[in-house]
């Protein structure tokens, strides 16, 4: 029952932190909200016994990612002056995206039945044994293609970061 509390705290400050990624006016502090909100995705993956995910979670996205968010966001200078304010017809565009996107998902979500899980080796799924034994039988062929993918992206941005033409 205490791990339910801990599940809607976490939601809610998620939720919040989320939020505030967006309605934030500077950037620094939609960065400090987003890193909030890792967190708080960390913990719930911590919820859901999967201990590694959250770990690395925090090690590659709170801690690589946002420092990188915040070097550029740093280098950039973004400043209030250079922002041209958003005529009224966007702003009009963006709400009723915004009232469609809810709308789906309350229709998507509202047939959607929570289920307990009560198989043992459903609840292990998360830890590092389980993960490795699934990720390399089932998961191989997506695996491996995100592995080429990733490779083709540091090539490409090796090339794009070269000073002369090739």
């Amino acid at each position: 029952m205490f791990t339910h509390y801990i599940f809607i705290f976490l939601t809610i400050l998620a939720l919040f932190s989320a939020v505030m990624v967006i309605a934030s006016k500077k950037p620094i502090h939609s960065v400090l909200f987003l890193t909030l909100t890792f967190f708080c995705i960390a913990g719930h993956y911590i919820l859901l016994n999967a201990q590694f995910l959250a770990v690395v979670h925090v090690i590659v996205y709170a801690g690589a990612i946002m420092v990188l968010f915040l070097f550029t966001v740093m280098l950039l200078n973004l400043n209030k002056e250079e922002r041209s304010p958003k005529p009224l017809w966007v702003k009009i565009i963006a709400f009723v995206a915004g009232c469609m996107l809810a709308l789906v998902l309350v229709g998507v979500f509202r047939g959607y039945d929570i289920k307990v899980a009560t198989d043992p080796a459903i609840t292990q799924i998360g830890l590092v044994k389980n993960l490795g034994k699934i990720l390399y039988s089932e998961y191989l062929l997506p695996f491996e293609i995100s592995s080429v993918l990733f490779l083709t992206a540091m090539v490409g941005a090796t090339l794009l970061g070269k000073k002369e033409q090739i």
